[in-house]
């Protein structure tokens, strides 16, 4: 049940484009000033007196589409560990990720803002466009359950899980701390840094640094210092994994 009144709120013309945007995405719903609810910014329902925003729809997407890409992060990386996991989660469902999609569905042009919103350039807020494709979701699963969420939020979430796989971000970020991740689950026991040699003048020293596993040498790195060198041997151990896996 919306804080609505059926043909007080929703009027034609708003009517009109709902329903345009939803046979663009081939979705359906049974409540349209539901759907609407999810582009309702709180300056906008202050300003017209009106009793709900889009805030509670924010909340309880958020948490649904959490479900939908660590659901969808499992079951395509199986053989990356929690840690990792966590943070390509954390990374897909970010205030930026999430308005970079909003922005390419053209959601900002749904927005219903108050003056001061509109004026100052609300539509393309990032924080707003975020907000609303969250309360989005919240109202496409309240009205058609996980699976309506499901459908709709993949296909634009896909290209994004692409984009941080090819870009080499898998491997990227931090990859000591993703290599200790994947070789505990091997055993308790942690791979070794070792300084090989270190060359040059003081003022533009270079360091090669080896990762060792139970004594075993399994890839090099150079660096400017010894963190970026070890660094760097990480993230060459972790492209021999990755192809190994492939």
């Amino acid at each position: 049940m919306t804080p609505f009144k059926e043909g007080w709120f929703l009027e034609e013309d708003r009517a009109n484009r709902l329903t345009r945007f939803l046979k663009k995405f081939n979705l359906i719903v049974k409540d349209l000033e539901l759907l609407n609810l999810a582009f309702v910014h709180p300056s906008y329902a202050h300003e017209q007196g009106l009793p709900g925003d889009n805030q509670r729809l924010e909340f309880l997407g958020d948490a649904v589409l959490d479900l939908i890409v660590a659901d969808h992060l499992y079951h395509r990386f199986p053989q990356l560990p929690e840690g990792f996991l966590t943070k390509m989660r954390a990374a897909l469902v970010s205030k930026e990720s999430l308005a970079k999609i909003a922005k390419s569905i053209n959601l900002g042009e749904l927005l219903l803002l108050g003056q001061g919103e509109e004026v100052s350039g609300g539509r393309e807020r990032p924080s707003l466009l975020a907000d609303a494709l969250e309360a989005l979701i919240g109202s496409l699963y309240l009205q058609g359950g996980m699976e309506a969420a499901k459908r709709f939020a993949l296909p634009l979430l896909e290209p994004e899980v692409d984009a941080l796989q090819g870009e080499g971000w898998l491997w990227e970020k931090d990859s000591k701390s993703v290599l200790q991740e994947l070789v505990q689950q091997e055993g308790a026991e942690n791979v070794v840094y070792r300084i090989l040699a270190e060359w040059g003048p003081d003022h533009a020293k270079r360091y090669r640094a080896g990762v060792f596993y139970r004594d075993r040498l399994l890839a090099t790195g150079e660096g400017s210092s010894k963190k970026e060198a070890e660094q760097e041997a990480a993230r060459a151990a972790l492209r021999l994994f990755k192809r190994q896996k492939a």
